[in-house]
């Protein structure tokens, strides 16, 4: 970029095709964006975005060059998104690609909304107030809306953006008096597209949920409830209008709910209580149009076929009747009792259960049914409630449905199974066994749903021989495939705080952590284990943080005692070959447990027991002496000072004063009896000390000794007959 700056002839193209232009305008290069913000480059890099190229056009100018004008645009330097704003004539430009004579290619309508729309992000005043004086915009953008990005511009205009509308109220107020939302519901009537329903559908869902107030008030009016209803019934009218118009309604009933995608998204849990309150209003409107709805649902009249693995469709529900169950779910839902006293009249719950049963393979009908069942069940009209009981006789059709729960081969059923095989187990079951399992649960606080269950008889039998079993089976907090008994008595919703309620010593657990780590406990190669001793304790530090993440991640039972992490204990607390060689490499030594206050290590077979007087500065054999009467037979070893070499270690005595009183009888190992330790103590005090152990082992070993003597005492007098020991060295 600079060479082609410094040339005193060059051109916009030339710096369009070199690769790192959108680098240097990231990087604010003072001299390149000193050329692009000139009124000349501003609006060719306008016209690479909006004008199409001719047939015969290089790749340059068809794909690179508007991309790559997009993404200087994109980049936000406010220089050049002021040299566009300001400019009208700049903006007429940009603006000229919604005229209906364009070809409007998807390529350059993705540039052109990336575009605008940083430009409202970043310049939202300036841009409000020059579409607020060319209105038509307005109409040219609803006139594309069967386009994606044009569709995603109108959002952000009208205000279904909750950003822009909470800091630009004032600037945004006059769209509330326009008449988009009439000009978005006649593209159902005007158009046989289904992306133009679609996006038209959600652009009002939008609207529908961080809308302006004015808009807000007219699209939950009776009248633009009664425009939409109008067109979807039309029995002119494509399937998508009827499809995308209820999800409007949808939208209108819980705002907060995800309708779109090829599939409808269950946020919800079936036995959640829905806690929205739709506007009466908005309720009595759709409420006008229910009983035209459900005659849509009669599968009687159409032919349709749809042949599958297991048999055949006649005909399939279709996307438009399945909408339909989803709306009527969300009517019942919103614990309206005009909406529940309408539904009971018309008898849509029992309609909607035939269409279970007949559809014995369609989940998404399952999961719509199986949501209105349990929001009837726990409505607190009784009337409804007994309505589904009684005159949609839901236990007869479960017990049925039990009885022959394989699917039918009639020729007048919707599904119909396929000849010479044998026939599918229906594919409801599940839902059933959630449906029985939740009328039992209500049976437990509601008296009259016990009655009625209880008198039943074959429901009772039924319950106790199959519903309980299959209820046990499962139980997947009693299932044993490696799942922890802890989790049969949770209750939390999430396991992340899980380990928090249990005594754990964080502090002590990354301590072992951080060692675990460190000598490569977790490390299937030895070599690599080893290795680790080389790094620094910054790599393998785990704080108290790090420690809750794997106490939490790692999921033990609390009946798993032994052998357990989760405990205060140190989990290093031995001392064998390897550790000893890690020694020798200069790491750390952990303390040991095993190293007694008397002096006496025990290192597998081997023990040295330290005696009270030490012989002299060149020999390694010990004598045998008794203690001194009042005096500890411990030692308090340190290493050697000044001029002693690293080999030395000075031997000291600790006194025993009244103020630090220490037990007459030395404490023993643990299962060592008495008299088996004096043997060993005289065994290894009548031989000399093995040749082979290096000073850095007595090292270790005795700095450990010093640690836990320490503990037990904070002042210590000299020895005066101790001597300087010194031993042979060995690699």
């Amino acid at each position: 970029v600079e060479t082609i700056l410094d040339k005193e002839n060059f051109t916009l193209e030339e710096l369009l095709d070199e690769d790192e232009i959108i680098q240097e305008c990231k990087a604010l290069n003072s001299r390149l964006i000193n050329f692009l913000r000139q009124r000349p480059q501003v609006e060719q890099l306008i016209r690479y975005i909006v004008e199409d190229s001719v047939e015969d056009a290089e790749k340059k100018r068809t794909f690179k060059f508007p991309f790559i004008a997009c993404e200087i645009f994109t980049c936000e330097v406010d220089i050049i998104l002021k040299t566009l704003v300001e400019d009208e004539g700049l903006m007429n430009l940009l603006f000229s690609y919604l005229e209906p004579n364009r070809l409007h290619s998807t390529l350059l309508a993705g540039y052109f909304s990336k575009v605008v729309i940083c430009l409202l992000l970043r310049k939202t005043v300036p841009l409000l107030q020059y579409i607020q004086s060319h209105q038509e915009i307005i109409k040219k953008l609803v006139d594309l809306i069967g386009i994606t990005s044009i569709m995603e511009v109108l959002v952000r205009l009208i205000g279904a953006d909750e950003h822009i509308y909470t800091n630009y109220t004032d600037a945004m107020r006059w769209l509330e008096d326009t008449d988009v939302l009439d000009m978005i519901v006649d593209k159902y009537s005007s158009s046989d597209s289904p992306e133009v329903h679609a996006n038209a559908a959600e652009t009002l869902c939008a609207i529908t949920r961080y809308a302006p107030p004015g808009l807000a008030a007219k699209i939950s009016g009776g009248g633009f409830i009664g425009r939409l209803f109008r067109n979807a019934l039309e029995e002119s009218r494509p399937k998508s209008v009827l499809v995308n118009s209820l999800t409007v309604c949808i939208s209108l009933l819980d705002p907060k709910r995800v309708t779109f995608g090829t599939y409808p998204t269950f946020s919800r849990q079936l036995t959640q209580t829905s806690t929205t309150t739709a506007n009466p209003e908005i309720v009595e409107g759709m409420l006008a149009s229910l009983g035209h709805l459900l005659e849509l649902l009669n599968v009687s009249s159409d032919k349709t076929v749809l042949l599958t693995t297991y048999g055949k469709l006649q005909p399939p529900l279709g996307k438009h009747r399945l909408k339909i169950v989803e709306f009527v779910s969300v009517l019942v839902s919103i614990g309206s009792e005009a909406a529940e006293t309408e539904l009971m009249r018309l008898g849509a719950v029992n309609q909607l259960l035939d269409l279970f049963f007949k559809y014995p393979y369609n989940n998404f009908l399952h999961h719509y049914v199986e949501n209105i069942t349990i929001s009837c069940l726990e409505s607190k009209n009784v009337a409804l409630v007994q309505h589904i009981l009684r005159d949609c006789n839901l236990v007869g059709k479960i017990l049925e449905a039990e009885k022959h729960c394989t699917l039918a081969s009639d020729s007048d059923e919707p599904t119909v199974a396929v000849g010479g095989t044998l026939p599918c187990k229906i594919g409801n079951i599940g839902h059933l066994t959630r449906i029985s399992n939740k009328l039992v649960h209500m049976g437990s606080t509601n008296d009259e749903i016990k009655t009625l269950l209880q008198e039943n008889s074959e429901w009772v039998e039924w319950q106790s021989n199959v519903l309980s079993k299959r209820a046990a089976v499962e139980n997947v907090y009693q299932w044993s495939c490696g799942r922890p008994a802890a989790l049969q008595e949770r209750t939390r919703d999430s396991d992340d705080d899980d380990y928090q309620d249990r005594d754990y010593d964080v502090a002590a657990l990354a301590n072992n952590l951080s060692q675990a780590f460190r000598y490569g406990i977790y490390s299937n190669d030895m070599d690599e284990g080893h290795g680790s001793l080389d790094r620094d304790d910054e790599d393998v530090y785990f704080d108290d943080e790090s420690a809750e993440v794997v106490i939490s991640s790692l999921r033990l039972g609390d009946d798993q005692e032994s052998g357990s992490i989760f405990t205060n204990t140190n989990w290093f607390a031995f001392e064998d070959d390897r550790i000893n060689d890690d020694r020798r490499s200069g790491a750390p030594a952990s303390p040991s447990p095993n190293i007694e206050d008397t002096g006496t290590t025990s290192s597998n077979d081997d023990r040295v027991q330290v005696s009270e007087d030490e012989a002299t500065e060149t020999s390694l054999q010990e004598q045998e002496t008794e203690p001194k009467p009042g005096e500890s037979g411990s030692r308090e070893i340190r290493v050697g000072e000044d001029d002693k070499p690293p080999e030395q270690v000075e031997l000291m005595e600790v006194s025993t004063s009244d103020d630090f009183p220490i037990a007459d009888e030395p404490m023993l190992p643990n299962g060592t009896l008495e008299e088996e330790a004096k043997i060993q103590a005289a065994d290894v005090s009548m031989s000399p000390i093995d040749p082979s152990t290096s000073a850095d082992d007595v090292l270790s070993e005795a700095s450990d000794s010093e640690t836990h003597n320490n503990s037990r005492s904070t002042e210590g007098t000299s020895d005066p007959h101790s001597a300087p020991h010194s031993a042979p060295t060995t690699e």
